[in-house]
């Protein structure tokens, strides 16, 4: 539990790290993240000895082609998030990651003919109207909300089929996605020189860019082995909560009334849609049990 604790909470104050990276260009950020994810989680693997394991991956010509178009979902994933955190729109990237679980259900309906029950189709409707809401509201749709949860649900939707573990997976992503973040900084630096690389403290910056990525995934991958997923599922609220939370707190980001109305369906929804999973547990493991 304090490893699912830590992990959530690492990823709901990732933003402040991005924005004390503020000037350095979102692309490259990403690149650099990549890189720096591979070295630390590569170590990682080497000191567990099962590096063997990333090479059967790669071996595997289908699981090779679920883990290559998981990293590209994924590399969109990080650049939409590193921008909008930049361009001061972190309020929209949290409300993207409450919707993601209802889009992962809705992707489940869609992709893999999943059924859903009475009150899970209730809770998706009802976040379809704070949705709407916010783009009557506001006067456009928001797709950085959108665009965050549906890359993030369709990268476990390819990260499911993959049938790859968690910190295997996440090697066998950079490494699909270095070659193109080398060649990236490379470039950049050829046209823009060493740029943020020659101040030591947006290098220190950049690099730990790295280890924010893997560590939370570590945690996360130690304490779903160990914990139920309904607990899990509780879990997932803590880091768009914080993220929220920073947003107007701490970067000052506007909350007008309908971003407030908006998130309080969304909120009523994720109640909905919670405990509903919740008894379908109790349920299905009072069966089990009978």
């Amino acid at each position: 539990m304090l490893a699912a604790l830590a992990a959530y909470g690492l990823w709901g104050f990732l933003p402040i790290l991005f924005r004390m990276l503020d000037g350095v260009p979102s692309t490259l950020i990403v690149a650099e993240r990549i890189l720096w994810s591979l070295v630390l989680v590569g170590v990682f693997l080497l000191i567990k000895r099962r590096l063997g394991e990333v090479i059967a991956v790669l071996r595997d010509r289908r699981r090779l082609l679920y883990v290559t178009v998981a990293a590209l979902v994924l590399a969109c994933n990080w650049l939409l998030y590193v921008w909008a955190v930049e361009t001061e729109q972190l309020l929209e990237a949290s409300f993207g990651y409450f919707i993601n679980p209802l889009v992962n259900v809705a992707l489940g309906m869609v992709l893999l003919g999943e059924r859903q029950n009475r009150w899970q189709a209730v809770s998706i409707a009802i976040a379809v109207v704070g949705i709407g809401i916010q783009a009557a509201g506001l006067g456009n749709i928001p797709f950085i909300a959108l665009g965050l949860a549906l890359s993030f649900g369709l990268y476990g939707f390819f990260r499911k089929t993959a049938g790859v573990g968690a910190t295997i997976g996440l090697f066998a992503e950079t490494l699909v996605m270095a070659p193109i973040a080398l060649v990236f900084v490379v470039v950049f630096t050829a046209l823009h020189g060493t740029g943020p690389h020659a101040d030591p403290q947006t290098f220190i910056l950049l690099m730990l860019t790295g280890p924010a990525t893997a560590v939370p995934l570590l945690l996360f991958a130690y304490a779903v082995q160990r914990l139920r997923l309904t607990t899990i599922g509780m879990f997932q609220y803590i880091a768009p909560s914080i993220q929220f939370l920073v947003a107007i707190l701490m970067f000052g980001e506007a909350l007008n009334e309908v971003r407030l109305i908006s998130f309080a369906l969304i909120w009523i929804s994720l109640a909905v849609f919670t405990v509903d999973s919740v008894r379908q547990r109790r349920r299905r493991s009072s069966s089990a049990a009978a």
